[in-house]
């Protein structure tokens, strides 16, 4: 499945960030690259009442939370509900909290209180907690990962960003045409970054190597293995069994179904749709 391509025109499309975990995403001309990802990506996260983190996994509700960052806070929207601002938590005890059930390893957040509990347990329909992650950590044990970032991640599945090239959701979009099925947008991925200009799957090569992006370093540190939230409509919530379904058929490594590059930052620094990608050779 590697591409032998080592082009050189190759430009950086889009730019998003999901400022709750599982949130609808924003889409931004410019960013600011942190060693833990993108500002204000992912720094909340929804909790249960076990501490565990609530994702599109559990609830398509998710897909209705806009979530807006702003200095010292962030601003809660969803049809149906007034608006509601929360600011970043200053005080109090931190809460363990975990991403998922399986991660052996807590992090320390803070709670976001009493407000946006109650807005977002209206909005999901069942008791729940917004948390803020005030410092970045590990929730990932080193050797659960190829490339570990250390202590520098976000509320990320796995790694601060996440890579997609429009051509590689073209090819996949082909096979769902022959299959008879309707195309998937880019936002069915939530990516970090969309990438335009070299060919399907040329970035099954990159794994491993040192981009540049812009002025900025990153290390590409592997495939990403889907998951459900794929087949999630991210406008309706609506959920079928494609692109899962055809991933499976062409896109099976070891049992893993893959679409999408992590990377982790090398250095910090400002980041903007149109700049150029340089992949190491």
């Amino acid at each position: 499945m590697a591409s032998a391509w080592h082009g050189s025109r190759v430009r950086l499309t889009s730019i998003h960030t999901y400022p709750v975990k599982g949130c609808h995403r924003l889409d931004h001309d410019e960013a600011l690259v942190h060693p833990w990802g993108l500002a204000g990506d992912r720094r909340w996260m929804v909790v249960d009442a076990d501490g565990v983190g609530v994702t599109q996994r559990e609830t398509t509700r998710l897909v209705d939370l806009r979530a807006t960052v702003h200095p010292g806070g962030l601003s809660l929207r969803a049809d149906g509900q007034p608006d509601l601002d929360v600011p970043e938590p200053t005080g109090g005890d931190p809460v363990a909290v975990r991403t998922f059930r399986n991660r052996k390893i807590p992090v320390p957040a803070l709670p976001a209180g009493p407000a946006a509990d109650a807005w977002l347990g209206a909005l999901l329909g069942r008791p729940v907690r917004l948390v803020w992650l005030a410092r970045p950590t590990r929730h990932l044990a080193a050797e659960d990962r190829e490339h570990d970032t250390g202590d520098q991640v976000s509320f990320a599945d796995a790694y601060p960003l996440l890579l997609a090239n429009a051509a590689s959701l073209d090819a996949l979009n082909n096979w769902l045409a022959e299959a008879g099925e309707e195309p998937v947008p880019m936002a069915r991925f939530r990516p970090n970054l969309v990438v335009d200009g070299p060919p399907a799957w040329a970035e099954d090569d990159w794994a491993g190597r040192s981009l540049r992006i812009g002025d900025l370093r990153f290390r590409a540190a592997g495939p990403c293995d889907r998951c459900v939230v794929t087949t999630t409509d991210q406008e309706t919530g609506v959920r079928t069994k494609e692109p899962l379904r055809t991933l499976g058929r062409y896109r099976n490594v070891q049992q893993k179904l893959l679409f999408g590059l992590h990377l982790v930052p090398v250095a910090s620094g400002p980041l903007a749709v149109g700049a150029p990608v340089v992949i190491d050779a």
